[in-house]
């Protein structure tokens, strides 16, 4: 219970901070008074929990909020930053190497998703003899719903 604690405290510090900030109102922060922020901030608070109690068990959510707080925030602030559905593959498979770092276990599926979803980003730019990829995005975009359901349900049977 004293690790939840632990948490508790860390996260309520970071939304103080948020809210202190955003009454100080400095102007060179402004840009940070927006719900991907709290993102941001829950992600950070998931972190730095994991590492302070070397407790791993939320690395992967942590560093999946974290992730999508740091991408929402680029594609509201930044004209250069990557509007894509396969950014979310990306910070999921950047989430599994990390969580690999710490406990051992899904480097593979991490290194499947950066590998997938740096594909499917930059997949505008592929040679010719690699069109077939292009008919294998369309299928996965119209049948994701699927593959994630079948990917549940093979998880679940494995796990008995």
């Amino acid at each position: 219970m004293k690790k939840q604690n632990v948490f508790s405290g860390y996260l309520l510090i970071g939304i103080g901070l948020y809210f202190l900030l955003s009454k100080l109102e400095i102007p060179i922060i402004t840009d940070f008074y927006s719900w991907p922020t709290l993102f941001i901030i829950i992600g950070l608070a998931f972190l730095i929990h994991c590492y302070k109690t070397k407790d791993y068990q939320n690395l992967l959510s942590g560093t999946i909020i974290l992730g999508l707080g740091i991408h929402f925030h680029g594609i509201n602030h930044y004209s250069f930053w990557i509007d894509h559905w396969g950014i979310y593959l990306l910070i999921v498979g950047i989430a599994f190497i990390i969580r690999f770092l710490k406990t051992r276990d899904g480097l593979f599926t991490g290194l499947v998703l950066v590998s997938v979803s740096l594909m499917i980003v930059f997949s505008v730019n592929l040679p010719s003899y690699l069109s077939w990829f292009y008919q294998l995005v369309k299928l996965l975009e119209m049948f994701w719903p699927v593959v994630l359901i079948a990917l549940g349900l093979l998880l679940l049977k494995r796990k008995k």
